[in-house]
């Protein structure tokens, strides 16, 4: 399923997914000494740690051909059935990757398996109400996301106790993610933007998009939340999990 749709709208992703350097900040820090570390669902790549030993999971071939050539190596093969001992890692990550899996519990419960030290994780609490993207104009993206994102709760029944941090968006955010344009709306209307944001993909924007356009053409959009330019970053829900297997 996850391999299908990647496949799908994959290709170009990699142009507008480009890490941001303070959320791979945050999680390195999550990594601790990690040295030997999984990264499931990897994508691309964006966030794998360059000073680190990193294997790569990936069942998307459109995914594994925009890997850079100085990347880690990449195996072809789903988080539910990992090809890997036990213990064999220091640490596994998962990057906004795991509402994506078919058998999230089996996939968190192989993560687990396969790591000495910490699994972690880079997800949206599905708890959060979300920004004005999804409140006021596409309401089907946080219907379709709280149905598809693991709570916290779920994740933590499934490896262990977590510490749980939250992930600002900065305002100039790099990575394309559905949050990244907060305090850039425009950037919504731009089709190659929505391109390498999957929910875009799974339903017909058109009707929001439209109402988007009027609303920053006419002024309506700065008055309701024309308060965001003057934040430096937001919190849309993004959080950092991690959690102690030793």
């Amino acid at each position: 399923m996850t391999q299908a749709l990647y496949d799908r709208i994959g290709i170009g992703y990699i142009e507008r997914r480009q890490p941001d350097e303070r959320i791979a900040a945050r999680i390195s820090s999550a990594l601790g000494r990690c040295h030997r570390v999984l990264n499931v669902g990897a994508g691309a790549g964006s966030y794998e740690p360059a000073n680190r030993f990193v294997v790569a999971v990936e069942p998307s071939a459109e995914m594994v051909r925009q890997r850079p050539r100085t990347a880690a190596q990449a195996v072809r093969a789903s988080a539910e059935r990992l090809p890997f001992q036990d213990h064999s890692f220091d640490a596994a990550l998962a990057i906004l990757t795991i509402h994506h899996w078919p058998h999230r519990k089996e996939g968190l419960a192989e993560m687990r398996r396969v790591v000495r030290e910490r699994v972690v994780i880079f997800t949206w609490d599905p708890e959060h109400p979300g920004f004005w993207l999804v409140q006021d104009y596409f309401p089907e993206i946080l219907e379709m996301d709280r149905s598809i994102f693991p709570s916290l709760h779920e994740i933590e029944k499934a490896i262990g106790p977590i510490e749980t941090h939250v992930v600002p968006v900065p305002a100039d955010c790099s990575d394309g993610s559905l949050g990244a344009y907060w305090r850039r709306p425009a950037e919504y209307l731009d089709a190659r933007a929505r391109a390498a944001i999957s929910p875009f993909s799974k339903f017909d924007s058109a009707a929001g998009l439209a109402r988007l356009q009027r609303d920053l053409e006419d002024g309506t959009w700065f008055d309701r939340h024309g308060a965001v330019e003057m934040l430096p970053e937001l919190d849309i829900g993004y959080r950092l999990i991690a959690a102690r297997c030793a």
